[in-house]
């Protein structure tokens, strides 16, 4: 149990690095893109330096996030593996309470 849950903590930690690292590309490239409108010749050059440099920056973040994401998933995959009827059970009674949710809403 202390392993599923410390499996989830770091999951969660995961998940809100990709979705921090992604949100401050996004508005960088938004900030770039709005420079770039009115420039032409050396400065669209830098631009794009910048713009090359970031995007090479995400992608070493997504690759690092994804090596630290796989012990996460074998860890997953592991314990699917050696507790398959818990598994169904437990996504079984996911699926019972979401449908019960869905159905009051309507």
């Amino acid at each position: 149990m202390a392993r599923k849950t410390a499996a989830l903590a770091d999951s969660d930690q995961i998940k809100d690095q990709v979705f921090s690292e992604l949100q401050s590309l996004i508005e960088e490239s938004e900030k770039l893109l709005n420079e770039s409108a009115a420039l032409v010749g050396e400065e669209a050059e830098t631009l794009r330096a910048q713009v090359s440099l970031k995007l090479r920056q995400a992608r070493e973040a997504a690759g690092q996030v994804r090596a630290k994401a796989q012990p996460v998933v074998d860890a997953t995959q592991d314990y699917i593996g050696g507790h398959p009827w818990q598994t169904v059970a437990v996504s079984a009674g996911f699926g019972l309470v979401i449908g019960l949710l869905l159905g009051r809403r309507h």
